[in-house]
């Protein structure tokens, strides 16, 4: 298996080619950079990098909600109708 590479290794508008103003293709650019023109290769980086990102929006998405949902709970009415 091919070691992962975590995402281009320069910002997409210094290493887009000229002409090129397109954030999709000055990031495709980067990873064919990246890769030496392997365009599998490059496929497979950038689907990993997009689903490391997407693993980690969902994780923060969970901890939020979790930190929501302890805030309802500690502000609940107890049984008798009184606030904690």
């Amino acid at each position: 298996m091919q070691a992962r590479h975590t995402g281009p290794a320069h910002s997409p508008t210094s290493s887009a080619p000229s002409g090129t103003s397109c954030p999709v293709e000055a990031i495709a650019a980067a990873y064919l950079s990246q890769t030496s023109g392997d365009l599998a290769l490059a496929l497979r980086c950038a689907i990993t990098d997009a689903l490391v990102d997407l693993l980690e929006a969902e994780r923060r998405t969970r901890e939020r909600s979790r930190l929501i949902s302890r805030g309802f709970v500690r502000g609940r009415l107890d049984d008798t109708g009184d606030a904690l």
